[in-house]
Formats: structure tokens, sequence, C-alpha cells
């Protein structure tokens, strides 16, 4: 009778510890630092590690961390189905040529999706708003600006009467556009759309589970919350 396979360890045949490996990935997708400023920080803290072992191990663990994060999320908020989505498009630079990043926010901030593409038509709107709904389910309300691309997606998709524009009503989503460009100025901008795409990913949910808006809460509250957050951070893929 063959014996069971054993689950396999991701951290395996690493001369860096587990713990070493989660503080790489966090200092460098969490904070806008480049991969010598995580190096120099992690030779204080008696780490000693090349700037490029930095770029594999956020490159190899990066979607490893963030794919976890995101699972219990979505299987946490399954039920809730009462969401008012933020959508929202931005221009990133790749070697000179302009491309979009399509971003999706819930009205609590979490940015639910990140997409990119060449264009802002209609496909690309109704490839990333599939997306989006295939993974979190159908949103109450969905915000969106005057593009015109979102209509003929929503149309096509059959929730056209959810659409909501106005005035200041996309603030949510331009808002969670800054903690990303503030990553995008430290890393010198980008170069590849598959580099893009990792990236914006990985950043969204990392965001997403430390920010404890910690301007809604008082001190104690917000204590609390953080070393819950870091708690569950050093479980991933334990």
């Amino acid at each position: 009778m063959p014996r069971p396979r054993k689950p396999a360890v991701p951290f395996r045949r690493f001369n860096a510890s587990p713990e070493a490996i989660r503080l790489v990935v966090m200092m460098y997708v969490r904070f806008p630092l480049s991969l010598r400023n995580v190096e120099d920080l992690l030779f204080e803290r008696g780490i000693d590690i090349c700037h490029e072992t930095v770029r594999f191990l956020w490159n190899r663990f990066g979607p490893l961390f963030a794919a976890d994060i995101r699972r219990q999320r979505v299987s946490r908020m399954r039920g809730f189905r009462h969401w008012r989505w933020h959508l929202d498009e931005m221009y990133v630079k790749l070697n000179g040529e302009m491309v979009y990043l399509w971003r999706a926010v819930d009205h609590e901030g979490e940015v639910l999706e990140s997409y990119v593409t060449k264009k802002r038509d209609k496909s690309a709107a109704l490839a990333f708003m599939k997306k989006a709904l295939k993974r979190h389910g159908r949103a109450q309300k969905i915000v969106t600006d005057g593009l015109r691309s979102y209509p003929a997606a929503m149309a096509e998709l059959g929730n056209q009467d959810c659409r909501e524009m106005g005035r200041y009503l996309n603030n949510r989503a331009e808002n969670s556009h800054l903690p990303f460009r503030r990553r995008e100025r430290a890393m010198l901008r980008f170069r590849q759309m598959k580099s893009l795409q990792k990236f914006a990913s990985v950043h969204a949910n990392v965001y997403n589970h430390f920010n404890q808006e910690r301007h809604l809460v008082d001190r104690q509250t917000y204590k609390d919350r953080r070393s819950a957050a870091l708690a569950e951070w050093q479980n991933l893929v334990a």
C-alpha cells in the first residue's frame, strides 16, 4: 500500500529561516524601501543577505503569502454580499510606455483586485470585472468614474443597474492609489507588465492585511489589531 505523501514545505532547502523570509517579504512589500535599504536594515538585525536575495525571496514567497491572505479573507467574507465596490484605473509607466492598472476597492478601503492592461477599452474593463466578480461575488453597488468602458462592460454582464457615478463618490478608490504610488517611486518604476501584475497583487494583499485604519479607532484597539495582524503574518504557510 503506498504511503501518503507529506505536504510540501515551501521553506525547504533554504538557508534562511521561515521567520527571516517572512520579515524580508514584509519589509520590502509593505514599506517604501529599495532592495538595498532592506539589506541594510536586515544587517542591523543580524541577518546578512544580499539585495539580490531580497529580490529572489519576495518573488518566490510574495505571491505565496498573498494567496494565503486572500484565501482567508475571501472565506471569511463569502457570506457578505452587500458590498459597495469602487472601480478605478491608474496610469503606470513601463519603459516609457503607459499601461493601465485597474483596481477594485470595497467600501472599507481594501483592495479586492488588481489587473494590468495595455488599453482602457471595453474588453479590458470586461476582463477586469469578470475576474473580480468570479473571485468575490456580486456587489450591491459599483461606483465608477465617467469612463465609458464601464457601462459598456456592465451592460454585457447584466449589472448596469448597480452602477453609481457622481462627484466625490469615487474618492475611496482614488485615495487607495496613494500607497502604491509611494511604493512605485521607491522601486524606480517597473519594467515589465508581468512584474507589475505580480507586485500589484502582492502589495494589495499585504497592504490589506496590515491596514488597521488607525484614524478610526483608539490607540489600544489599534495596538491589539496590529499585534493580531503580525501574529497572523508569522503563521502564514506555517
